[in-house]
């Protein structure tokens, strides 16, 4: 998980931290470290009394980055973004549409209480594909998306699951599935949380 999988190994970009100008190499141990002791938080239920929506969202970012890169950490992005052919949503609108999103999405996890089975993988590939589509951060996106998932699953009472493909194949698939869920279309990334619920 503290891989970004969707970024392709070849990839060189750099980042301003407060440990000076970083490439993504160099950067990537320094998150897993962080990620990983907010893994252990979520375990923990250290937010199982949180409210889920928009400041649990900033927390988790905030976790990730803050003594990296202080000046953003924890806050919606200000500039606009492009994540491979997809254009997420005008900075300005972000605010919006994250508030519209955790709404949206207690919903969808409050019908899973009725033990509608058939309701969960498209919910939980809405909670993934949503929040990664408005794609809210100047970075590390992936990785606060995926420590929300943890804690979704955790009150959900679902099994842990490997959120981020190993190999080549199962990245081309998942990256397919989630331009289909930047079109609104949840079905392909549903089935891969039928595949993911299945494994575990």
């Amino acid at each position: 998980m503290a891989e970004d999988s969707a970024r392709p190994p070849y990839a060189t970009r750099f980042v301003e931290t407060t440990r000076g100008i970083l490439s993504y190499a160099q950067l990537a141990p320094l998150l897993a470290e962080r990620v990983l002791r907010v893994q252990q938080d979520i375990e923990d239920g250290l937010f199982v009394g949180r409210l889920l929506g928009e400041p649990l969202l900033l927390e988790l970012h905030r976790h990730v980055c803050d003594d990296l890169t202080p000046e953003w950490a924890g806050r919606f992005r200000r500039t606009e973004a492009r994540v491979g052919r997809h254009s997420p949503p005008a900075p300005h609108l972000v605010p919006l549409l994250i508030r519209d999103y955790f709404p949206d999405l207690n919903t969808r996890l409050a019908a899973l209480a009725e033990r509608d089975e058939t309701l969960l993988p498209e919910s939980l590939a809405f909670a993934e594909g949503r929040v990664l589509s408005i794609h809210p951060f100047a970075d590390f996106n992936g990785r606060v998306t995926r420590l929300l998932l943890e804690e979704i699953l955790r009150r959900q009472d679902l099994p842990q699951v490997e959120l981020a493909p190993a190999d080549d194949s199962g990245r081309r698939n998942y990256i397919r599935a989630l331009e289909a869920a930047d079109r609104l279309d949840w079905t392909p990334l549903a089935k891969l949380w039928q595949e993911r619920l299945e494994t575990a």
